[in-house]
Protein backbone atom coordinates (compact mmCIF):
# COMPACT_ATOMS: atom_id res chain seq x y z
CA UNK A 1 0.00 0.00 0.00
CA UNK A 2 3.10 2.51 0.86
CA UNK A 3 3.79 2.30 -3.13
CA UNK A 4 0.44 2.77 -4.02
CA UNK A 5 0.11 5.61 -1.80
CA UNK A 6 3.62 6.92 -3.73
CA UNK A 7 2.56 6.67 -6.94
CA UNK A 8 -1.08 8.24 -6.52
CA UNK A 9 0.76 10.78 -5.12
CA UNK A 10 3.36 11.24 -7.87
CA UNK A 11 0.58 11.23 -10.42
CA UNK A 12 -1.37 14.26 -8.49
CA UNK A 13 1.84 16.09 -8.41
CA UNK A 14 2.83 15.37 -12.29
CA UNK A 15 -1.26 17.00 -13.04
CA UNK A 16 -0.69 19.80 -10.92
CA UNK A 17 3.02 20.46 -12.02
CA UNK A 18 2.68 20.17 -16.03
CA UNK A 19 -0.70 19.82 -16.78
CA UNK A 20 -0.25 16.20 -17.65
CA UNK A 21 -2.78 13.49 -18.38
CA UNK A 22 -5.51 16.01 -18.48
CA UNK A 23 -8.01 14.86 -20.40
CA UNK A 24 -11.65 15.83 -21.31
CA UNK A 25 -14.50 13.89 -20.46
CA UNK A 26 -16.48 14.42 -24.11
CA UNK A 27 -17.71 11.70 -26.12
CA UNK A 28 -14.89 11.14 -28.61
CA UNK A 29 -15.48 12.74 -32.07
CA UNK A 30 -15.78 10.61 -34.93
CA UNK A 31 -12.33 11.84 -36.39
CA UNK A 32 -10.92 10.00 -32.90
CA UNK A 33 -11.47 6.10 -32.20
CA UNK A 34 -12.67 5.52 -28.35
CA UNK A 35 -9.77 4.63 -25.87
CA UNK A 36 -10.59 1.68 -23.85
CA UNK A 37 -7.78 0.19 -21.47
CA UNK A 38 -8.24 -2.87 -19.63
CA UNK A 39 -6.70 -4.57 -16.75
CA UNK A 40 -6.50 -7.81 -17.63
CA UNK A 41 -7.03 -10.33 -20.32
CA UNK A 42 -10.37 -11.52 -20.64
CA UNK A 43 -11.94 -7.53 -21.11
CA UNK A 44 -9.47 -6.81 -23.44
CA UNK A 45 -10.55 -9.84 -26.06
CA UNK A 46 -14.44 -9.11 -25.36
CA UNK A 47 -13.47 -5.60 -26.49
CA UNK A 48 -11.62 -6.52 -29.71
CA UNK A 49 -14.84 -9.09 -30.52
CA UNK A 50 -17.26 -6.42 -29.82
CA UNK A 51 -15.63 -3.60 -31.28
CA UNK A 52 -12.97 -4.90 -33.63
CA UNK A 53 -11.00 -2.12 -35.30
CA UNK A 54 -13.45 0.96 -34.35
CA UNK A 55 -11.58 1.55 -30.52
CA UNK A 56 -8.33 1.48 -29.75
CA UNK A 57 -7.80 -0.82 -26.52
CA UNK A 58 -4.87 -2.05 -24.33
CA UNK A 59 -4.18 -4.18 -21.43
CA UNK A 60 -2.27 -3.11 -18.52
CA UNK A 61 -1.24 -6.64 -17.43
CA UNK A 62 1.76 -7.49 -19.10
CA UNK A 63 1.84 -10.89 -20.59
CA UNK A 64 3.48 -13.10 -18.38
CA UNK A 65 2.88 -11.40 -15.49
CA UNK A 66 1.65 -11.78 -12.17
CA UNK A 67 -1.98 -10.79 -12.23
CA UNK A 68 -2.82 -10.77 -8.04
CA UNK A 69 0.25 -8.78 -7.39
CA UNK A 70 -0.12 -5.92 -9.99
CA UNK A 71 0.05 -2.50 -9.13
CA UNK A 72 -0.05 0.51 -11.70
CA UNK A 73 2.77 2.67 -12.69
CA UNK A 74 2.31 6.29 -13.34
CA UNK A 75 2.65 5.67 -17.35
CA UNK A 76 -0.04 3.15 -16.57
CA UNK A 77 -2.21 5.73 -14.70
CA UNK A 78 -1.88 8.13 -17.26
CA UNK A 79 -3.12 6.08 -19.42
CA UNK A 80 -6.02 5.15 -17.63
CA UNK A 81 -6.66 8.80 -16.93
CA UNK A 82 -6.67 9.58 -20.57
CA UNK A 83 -9.32 6.83 -21.61
CA UNK A 84 -12.81 6.94 -22.81
CA UNK A 85 -13.26 3.84 -20.80
CA UNK A 86 -11.55 1.85 -18.24
CA UNK A 87 -12.44 -1.88 -17.52
CA UNK A 88 -11.43 -3.79 -14.46
CA UNK A 89 -12.37 -6.79 -12.74
CA UNK A 90 -12.83 -5.85 -9.25
CA UNK A 91 -12.29 -7.78 -5.93
CA UNK A 92 -8.74 -8.39 -3.70
CA UNK A 93 -6.52 -8.08 -6.89
CA UNK A 94 -8.18 -4.67 -7.89
CA UNK A 95 -7.91 -2.91 -4.47
CA UNK A 96 -5.79 -0.20 -6.27
CA UNK A 97 -8.31 0.74 -8.64
CA UNK A 98 -10.84 3.13 -6.23
CA UNK A 99 -7.60 4.88 -4.93
CA UNK A 100 -6.67 5.78 -8.41
CA UNK A 101 -10.07 6.74 -9.87
CA UNK A 102 -10.55 8.69 -6.75
CA UNK A 103 -7.55 10.77 -7.22
CA UNK A 104 -8.98 11.95 -11.09
CA UNK A 105 -11.63 13.48 -9.72
CA UNK A 106 -13.87 15.03 -12.68
CA UNK A 107 -10.96 13.63 -14.86
CA UNK A 108 -11.99 9.94 -14.43
CA UNK A 109 -13.00 7.77 -17.03
CA UNK A 110 -16.17 5.56 -17.52
CA UNK A 111 -15.44 2.52 -15.81
CA UNK A 112 -17.03 -0.89 -15.87
CA UNK A 113 -16.29 -3.57 -13.44
CA UNK A 114 -17.06 -7.07 -14.34
CA UNK A 115 -17.77 -8.36 -10.69
CA UNK A 116 -21.04 -5.68 -11.18
CA UNK A 117 -22.52 -7.08 -14.28
CA UNK A 118 -23.06 -11.37 -12.47
CA UNK A 119 -24.15 -12.96 -10.25
CA UNK A 120 -21.33 -13.56 -7.28
CA UNK A 121 -20.14 -16.53 -6.11
CA UNK A 122 -18.03 -16.58 -2.67
CA UNK A 123 -14.97 -17.80 -2.29
CA UNK A 124 -14.84 -21.37 -1.31
CA UNK A 125 -12.44 -23.40 0.61
CA UNK A 126 -13.14 -27.18 -0.28
CA UNK A 127 -11.87 -30.31 1.33
CA UNK A 128 -8.22 -30.53 1.32
CA UNK A 129 -7.39 -27.65 -0.05
CA UNK A 130 -4.65 -25.31 1.74
CA UNK A 131 -6.58 -22.66 3.53
CA UNK A 132 -4.53 -19.61 2.72
CA UNK A 133 -5.83 -16.36 4.63
CA UNK A 134 -2.26 -14.80 3.35
CA UNK A 135 -3.75 -14.21 0.06
CA UNK A 136 -6.16 -11.37 0.86
CA UNK A 137 -3.34 -9.06 1.97
CA UNK A 138 -4.13 -5.61 1.84
CA UNK A 139 -7.63 -6.04 -0.05
CA UNK A 140 -9.17 -7.08 2.97
CA UNK A 141 -8.91 -4.15 4.19
CA UNK A 142 -11.14 -2.55 0.96
CA UNK A 143 -13.60 -4.85 0.44
CA UNK A 144 -16.10 -3.88 2.43
CA UNK A 145 -15.64 -0.27 0.81
CA UNK A 146 -15.04 -1.87 -2.13
CA UNK A 147 -18.53 -3.25 -2.36
CA UNK A 148 -20.71 -0.25 -1.45
CA UNK A 149 -18.41 2.28 -2.91
CA UNK A 150 -19.52 4.95 -5.14
CA UNK A 151 -16.09 6.60 -6.55
CA UNK A 152 -16.13 9.21 -8.29
CA UNK A 153 -15.61 7.83 -11.87
CA UNK A 154 -19.03 5.71 -11.41
CA UNK A 155 -20.75 8.58 -12.00
CA UNK A 156 -20.02 8.35 -15.41
CA UNK A 157 -20.67 4.35 -15.05
CA UNK A 158 -24.07 5.55 -13.97
CA UNK A 159 -25.24 6.98 -16.70
CA UNK A 160 -26.77 4.41 -18.80
CA UNK A 161 -25.30 1.48 -17.26
CA UNK A 162 -28.17 0.31 -15.40
CA UNK A 163 -26.90 -3.11 -17.26
CA UNK A 164 -24.40 -3.31 -15.26
CA UNK A 165 -26.29 -4.06 -12.19
CA UNK A 166 -28.22 -6.97 -14.16
CA UNK A 167 -26.46 -9.41 -11.92
CA UNK A 168 -27.68 -7.73 -8.86
CA UNK A 169 -31.03 -8.94 -9.99
CA UNK A 170 -30.27 -12.25 -9.53
CA UNK A 171 -27.63 -12.19 -6.82
CA UNK A 172 -29.94 -12.82 -4.36
CA UNK A 173 -31.67 -16.18 -6.00
CA UNK A 174 -27.85 -17.55 -7.27
CA UNK A 175 -25.46 -15.90 -3.77
CA UNK A 176 -26.72 -18.64 -1.83
CA UNK A 177 -26.41 -21.05 -4.31
CA UNK A 178 -25.00 -24.45 -2.81
CA UNK A 179 -23.74 -25.71 -6.32
CA UNK A 180 -23.47 -29.81 -6.80
CA UNK A 181 -20.85 -30.63 -4.27
CA UNK A 182 -21.11 -33.60 -2.15
CA UNK A 183 -17.63 -33.22 -0.07
CA UNK A 184 -17.17 -30.45 2.34
CA UNK A 185 -15.74 -27.38 2.01
CA UNK A 186 -16.50 -23.69 3.79
CA UNK A 187 -16.89 -20.22 2.10
CA UNK A 188 -14.79 -17.33 3.12
CA UNK A 189 -17.50 -15.50 3.91
CA UNK A 190 -18.03 -12.44 2.48
CA UNK A 191 -15.44 -12.87 -0.06
CA UNK A 192 -16.37 -12.97 -3.65
CA UNK A 193 -14.56 -15.14 -6.35
CA UNK A 194 -13.06 -12.43 -8.46
CA UNK A 195 -12.90 -14.81 -11.75
CA UNK A 196 -15.98 -14.42 -13.17
CA UNK A 197 -15.29 -14.73 -16.73
CA UNK A 198 -14.45 -18.61 -16.32
CA UNK A 199 -18.38 -19.25 -17.24
CA UNK A 200 -18.98 -18.74 -21.03
CA UNK A 201 -22.61 -17.33 -19.88
CA UNK A 202 -20.91 -14.91 -17.67
CA UNK A 203 -18.42 -13.44 -20.46
CA UNK A 204 -21.58 -12.87 -22.48
CA UNK A 205 -22.90 -11.11 -20.10
CA UNK A 206 -19.67 -9.16 -19.93
CA UNK A 207 -19.33 -8.84 -23.48
CA UNK A 208 -22.81 -7.34 -23.63
CA UNK A 209 -22.11 -4.87 -20.99
CA UNK A 210 -19.30 -3.58 -22.68
CA UNK A 211 -21.37 -3.02 -26.14
CA UNK A 212 -23.56 -1.17 -24.09
CA UNK A 213 -21.19 0.97 -23.04
CA UNK A 214 -19.23 1.76 -26.11
CA UNK A 215 -22.58 2.03 -28.04
CA UNK A 216 -23.12 5.19 -25.14
CA UNK A 217 -20.15 6.59 -25.98
CA UNK A 218 -20.25 6.22 -29.53
CA UNK A 219 -23.72 6.32 -31.06
CA UNK A 220 -23.02 6.36 -34.74
CA UNK A 221 -21.54 2.74 -34.37
CA UNK A 222 -24.16 1.59 -32.40
CA UNK A 223 -25.39 -0.96 -34.00
CA UNK A 224 -22.53 -2.35 -34.83
CA UNK A 225 -21.86 -2.81 -31.45
CA UNK A 226 -24.99 -4.53 -31.08
CA UNK A 227 -23.96 -6.68 -34.21
CA UNK A 228 -20.85 -8.08 -33.01
CA UNK A 229 -21.92 -8.88 -30.11
CA UNK A 230 -24.74 -11.22 -31.63
CA UNK A 231 -22.24 -12.78 -33.04
CA UNK A 232 -20.11 -12.99 -30.55
CA UNK A 233 -23.02 -14.47 -28.10
CA UNK A 234 -23.46 -17.32 -30.25
CA UNK A 235 -19.63 -18.37 -30.30
CA UNK A 236 -20.09 -18.18 -26.79
CA UNK A 237 -23.05 -19.95 -26.61
CA UNK A 238 -21.99 -22.44 -28.74
CA UNK A 239 -18.73 -23.17 -26.47
CA UNK A 240 -20.93 -23.35 -23.38
CA UNK A 241 -22.64 -26.37 -25.17
CA UNK A 242 -19.81 -28.17 -26.31
CA UNK A 243 -18.44 -28.25 -22.57
CA UNK A 244 -22.11 -28.85 -21.81
CA UNK A 245 -22.25 -31.73 -24.12
CA UNK A 246 -18.74 -32.88 -22.26
CA UNK A 247 -19.80 -33.22 -18.84
CA UNK A 248 -23.33 -35.14 -19.84
CA UNK A 249 -21.45 -37.43 -21.65
CA UNK A 250 -18.50 -37.79 -19.13
CA UNK A 251 -18.24 -40.69 -17.26
CA UNK A 252 -17.06 -38.74 -14.63
CA UNK A 253 -17.38 -35.47 -12.85
CA UNK A 254 -14.50 -34.45 -10.52
CA UNK A 255 -11.48 -32.65 -11.74
CA UNK A 256 -8.34 -32.30 -9.75
CA UNK A 257 -5.97 -29.32 -9.91
CA UNK A 258 -2.76 -29.42 -8.40
CA UNK A 259 -2.63 -25.77 -8.33
CA UNK A 260 -4.70 -22.67 -7.63
CA UNK A 261 -8.13 -23.11 -8.70
CA UNK A 262 -9.76 -19.65 -9.94
CA UNK A 263 -12.37 -21.45 -11.84
CA UNK A 264 -15.37 -21.94 -9.24
CA UNK A 265 -17.70 -19.88 -11.99
CA UNK A 266 -17.07 -22.51 -14.33
CA UNK A 267 -17.26 -25.60 -12.09
CA UNK A 268 -20.69 -24.06 -10.71
CA UNK A 269 -22.06 -23.65 -14.57
CA UNK A 270 -21.42 -27.55 -15.17
CA UNK A 271 -22.04 -29.15 -11.82
CA UNK A 272 -18.63 -30.74 -11.58
CA UNK A 273 -17.12 -31.82 -8.20
CA UNK A 274 -13.49 -30.06 -7.92
CA UNK A 275 -10.66 -30.64 -5.56
CA UNK A 276 -7.34 -28.38 -5.24
CA UNK A 277 -4.07 -27.15 -3.72
CA UNK A 278 -5.08 -23.71 -3.12
CA UNK A 279 -8.05 -21.21 -3.63
CA UNK A 280 -7.91 -19.20 -7.02
CA UNK A 281 -6.35 -16.33 -5.59
CA UNK A 282 -3.77 -17.98 -3.47
CA UNK A 283 -0.09 -16.48 -2.80
CA UNK A 284 1.12 -20.00 -2.40
CA UNK A 285 3.03 -22.02 -4.76
CA UNK A 286 3.85 -25.26 -2.63
CA UNK A 287 1.57 -27.36 -1.21
CA UNK A 288 1.87 -29.05 2.31
CA UNK A 289 2.69 -32.82 2.23
CA UNK A 290 -0.45 -33.16 3.72
CA UNK A 291 -2.83 -31.84 0.95
CA UNK A 292 -0.24 -33.37 -2.04
CA UNK A 293 -1.27 -36.35 -0.34
CA UNK A 294 -4.94 -35.67 -0.22
CA UNK A 295 -5.39 -35.03 -4.31
CA UNK A 296 -2.43 -38.22 -4.80
CA UNK A 297 -5.40 -40.33 -2.43
CA UNK A 298 -8.54 -38.82 -4.18
CA UNK A 299 -7.14 -39.10 -8.01
CA UNK A 300 -6.40 -42.87 -6.97
CA UNK A 301 -9.50 -43.36 -5.23
CA UNK A 302 -11.71 -42.07 -8.24
CA UNK A 303 -9.57 -43.34 -11.07
CA UNK A 304 -8.99 -40.01 -12.43
CA UNK A 305 -6.84 -40.25 -15.68
CA UNK A 306 -6.12 -36.28 -15.42
CA UNK A 307 -4.66 -34.01 -13.10
CA UNK A 308 -4.38 -29.75 -13.97
CA UNK A 309 -2.62 -26.62 -13.67
CA UNK A 310 -3.08 -23.63 -14.76
CA UNK A 311 -1.18 -21.18 -17.27
CA UNK A 312 2.00 -19.50 -16.00
CA UNK A 313 2.80 -22.12 -13.67
CA UNK A 314 5.23 -24.26 -12.84
CA UNK A 315 3.21 -27.00 -12.36
CA UNK A 316 5.27 -29.03 -9.42
CA UNK A 317 2.22 -30.21 -7.67
CA UNK A 318 0.40 -32.01 -10.75
CA UNK A 319 3.17 -33.34 -11.50
CA UNK A 320 4.21 -35.18 -8.20
CA UNK A 321 0.31 -36.28 -8.04
CA UNK A 322 0.99 -37.32 -11.92
CA UNK A 323 4.35 -39.73 -10.92
CA UNK A 324 2.51 -40.52 -7.66
CA UNK A 325 -1.33 -41.88 -9.75
CA UNK A 326 -0.07 -42.53 -13.58
CA UNK A 327 -2.62 -39.11 -14.63
CA UNK A 328 -1.63 -37.04 -17.51
CA UNK A 329 -0.51 -33.66 -16.47
CA UNK A 330 -2.79 -31.22 -18.87
CA UNK A 331 -3.46 -27.19 -19.02
CA UNK A 332 -6.69 -25.75 -18.37
CA UNK A 333 -6.53 -22.06 -19.05
CA UNK A 334 -8.08 -19.69 -16.96
CA UNK A 335 -7.74 -16.87 -19.56
CA UNK A 336 -6.59 -14.41 -16.52
CA UNK A 337 -3.05 -13.85 -18.47
CA UNK A 338 -1.45 -15.30 -21.21
CA UNK A 339 2.38 -16.00 -22.51
CA UNK A 340 3.56 -13.74 -24.74
CA UNK A 341 3.72 -15.94 -27.08
CA UNK A 342 0.26 -16.90 -26.97
CA UNK A 343 -0.62 -12.99 -27.41
CA UNK A 344 1.39 -13.10 -30.18
CA UNK A 345 0.43 -15.98 -31.59
CA UNK A 346 -3.12 -14.38 -31.73
CA UNK A 347 -4.48 -16.28 -28.54
CA UNK A 348 -8.25 -15.61 -27.79
CA UNK A 349 -10.54 -16.62 -25.03
CA UNK A 350 -12.52 -18.98 -27.36
CA UNK A 351 -9.34 -20.18 -28.60
CA UNK A 352 -8.19 -21.06 -25.48
CA UNK A 353 -11.26 -22.12 -23.93
CA UNK A 354 -11.95 -24.48 -26.60
CA UNK A 355 -8.54 -26.20 -25.94
CA UNK A 356 -10.22 -26.16 -22.36
CA UNK A 357 -13.29 -28.33 -23.98
CA UNK A 358 -10.99 -31.29 -25.21
CA UNK A 359 -8.65 -31.35 -21.79
CA UNK A 360 -11.76 -31.72 -20.24
CA UNK A 361 -12.94 -34.52 -22.31
CA UNK A 362 -10.21 -36.60 -21.10
CA UNK A 363 -10.43 -35.77 -17.65
CA UNK A 364 -14.17 -37.17 -17.71
CA UNK A 365 -13.70 -39.94 -19.51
Amino acid sequence: MKKLALIVAAFVLMGSLSGCAQKSNEVASNEEKISIVTTIFPPYDFVREVAGDLVDVSMLLPPGAESHSFEPSPQDIIKIQNADLFIYNGGDSDHWVDEIIGSMGSDAPRTLKMMDVVALLEEEVVEGMEDDHDHHHEGEEHHDEDADHDHEGEEHHDEDADHSHEGEEHHDEDADHDHDHDHEGHSHEGVMDEHVWTSPKNAAKISEAIAQHLAFLDSTNASKYADNFKAYEEKLMALDQKFQAVVDSGSKHTIIFGDRFPLRYFADAYGLEYYAAFVGCSTQSDASAATVAFLIDKVKEENLPVVFHIELSAHKIADAIADATGAEVALFHSCHNLTKDEMDQGASYLSLMTANVDALAKALQ
